[in-house]
């Protein structure tokens, strides 16, 4: 009689001796609801709350809160935000996911790299299991895990690659795996923030104060050894320095507050509040922390942020997209993801190299005659 199988390995493709070694870059985003319903949005939402990741309190008596209280009122109001900000295409962090994801793929291609690309959400559709496993099965061997979040926290980065670390606990033979942590810092990133405000001021102008509103989270994960808080503060100083401002020019905020304790501060609505009660007529905001607009920026910041600034006695509001798909932030996508794929052999032969040149060539004399 057959012994039954008790392993908690997931099935995979048998093994083959001598294949070859297959590099991809996994783009991975925080995710969003498949639709802008309550059905959907209490779906994502009971995911990504249940994440003891994104809430540090005692199990237990979150989860009673959550599923008590919280998944029973907030859906509804959460689903008419999005539906405010949903496109004809989708979900705008969606949508700038997959662009980002082709804009990256396009670079690694013509810089010369045998590379595949792909992108997953931590949360939602398509999961980050669900990639690793197609990857896999088409022969992926070492996998680089590119996060969308420049600032590294426990709360989205360690997150993720919690999600990357069960997936590889049932896996039997497992590709080799690196992860971008952060790169609050890289000269590539802050040159697209720089360039993306100074394309916006050559367009409208300039205002008397640049707001950089970056996501919140609670105060206790600083005192706890989150670095997050400090990225922010350097990312807003290089950001500041590339731009020539001055400290009284620009301010540092943090949004998103959620519950009743003490978040990262000062907080961006009433900072707002304040410069427009103070006489600031023109505000710029932008969103470093976030590399592709969503509910967050579109929402929270263009819809109720702006109306918070002009009922405080404020005149322009100007908020400044994020990086989305922007040239320069490709260009940035593939330095970063070009330096941490160093050492992996993603580029053909030489032979394979001159054989492709050559063929380029042919195809090309041929179109002319």
């Amino acid at each position: 009689m057959r012994e039954k199988q008790t392993a908690p390995f997931a099935q995979e493709p048998r093994f083959s001796h001598g294949q070859a070694p297959r590099t991809a870059v996994l783009f991975c985003n925080l995710g969003t609801p498949a639709s802008p319903t309550a059905a959907d949005v209490r779906r994502f939402l009971a995911e990504f709350l249940s994440d003891p990741r994104v809430v540090e309190i005692p199990r237990l008596l979150w989860l009673l809160i959550l599923h008590g209280i919280i998944l029973r009122v907030r859906p509804a109001k959460s689903a008419a935000k999005y539906a405010s900000i949903w496109t004809p295409e989708g979900s705008p962090l969606k949508v700038w996911t997959e662009k980002q994801t082709l804009g990256l793929q396009r670079w690694l291609t013509e810089a010369g790299h045998e590379v595949t690309v792909r992108y997953a959400m931590r949360y939602g559709q398509t999961s980050i299991a669900e990639q690793l496993d197609r990857l896999k099965a088409e022969g992926v061997t070492r996998v680089l895990v590119l996060p969308a979040y420049p600032q590294y926290s426990a709360t989205t980065t360690a997150s993720l690659f919690d999600a990357v670390y069960r997936w590889a606990s049932r896996v039997r033979t497992l590709p080799e795996l690196r992860f971008v942590n952060h790169y609050h810092d890289h000269p590539a990133y802050i040159g697209a923030l720089a360039r993306n405000i100074q394309e916006h001021w050559a367009r409208h102008g300039r205002a008397e104060q640049l707001v950089m509103s970056f996501h919140g989270v609670p105060e206790r994960t600083l005192q706890l050894g989150d670095p997050y808080h400090c990225e922010c503060f350097k990312t807003a100083r290089l950001l500041a320095q590339a731009l020539g401002l001055s400290d009284e020019a620009y301010k540092v905020t943090f949004q998103s507050r959620l519950g009743r304790a003490k978040w990262l501060q000062p907080y961006t609505e009433p900072t707002l509040i304040a410069l427009g009660q103070a006489g600031v007529e023109r505000v710029d905001v932008v969103c470093p922390g976030f590399t592709s607009d969503c509910l967050e920026t579109l929402e929270e910041i263009n819809m109720e942020a702006r109306e918070a600034f002009s009922h405080a006695g404020g005149k322009e509001f100007h908020y400044i997209a994020c990086l989305n798909d922007q040239p320069h932030w490709i260009q940035a996508m593939g330095e970063l993801a070009q330096q941490h794929l160093c050492g992996w052999p993603t580029r053909p032969p030489p032979a394979a190299q001159e054989l492709a040149k050559s063929r380029t060539q042919a195809l090309a004399l041929g179109a002319r005659d």
